[in-house]
């Protein structure tokens, strides 16, 4: 890694450290393209063509790494942040909600649901063969598979 000093000014500047572009590179563990970017964000500071001041672009570099690290960061960073605790809100109150309805007993589990229609289709089909002895077999079955294929529709008419 080769850094060149500059003697500060007469006027009693401070000396500017320059670092070539790779060397920023291999010193931050970025590639060349973030370079650029970090560049045209005026997160590092270029002196001219392929030289950088090594701490004011440091400097600059940490701060925007805390800045993106506390939720501060580019406005880009921020936004996703925010969409994506927005976003996790909703779906914790979507699951309290649910969890509520179930308490109160607004839901019920499908399971439970097939099971009892399926209790009392058994129980219809039971009575129909009891009180319409003249039925066939066949003439059951065909009324159980119109009830299951009417309650199938209802089921579905959501979906």
């Amino acid at each position: 890694m080769r850094i060149m000093s500059e003697l500060p000014g007469l006027g009693g500047d401070k000396p500017v450290h320059r670092i070539g572009g790779s060397d920023l590179c291999d010193l931050f563990g970025i590639t060349p393209g973030m370079l650029t970017t970090l560049g045209k964000r005026d997160i590092v500071v270029r002196l001219g063509h392929d030289a950088y001041d090594l701490e004011e672009s440091t400097r600059r570099y940490i701060a925007s790494l805390r800045e993106t690290a506390s939720g501060r960061g580019g406005e880009e960073q921020v936004l996703n942040l925010t969409s994506e605790r927005a976003r996790l809100a909703r779906e914790q109150a979507d699951a309290q909600a649910l969890k509520n309805a179930v308490l109160r007993g607004e839901y019920v589990p499908a399971s439970d649901v097939e099971r009892a229609w399926s209790d009392t289709l058994r129980a219809l089909r039971s009575r129909l063969r009891q009180s319409m002895q003249h039925l066939t077999t066949s003439d059951v079955t065909m009324i159980d598979r119109e009830l299951r294929d009417a309650l199938q529709e209802l089921g579905n008419a959501d979906a």
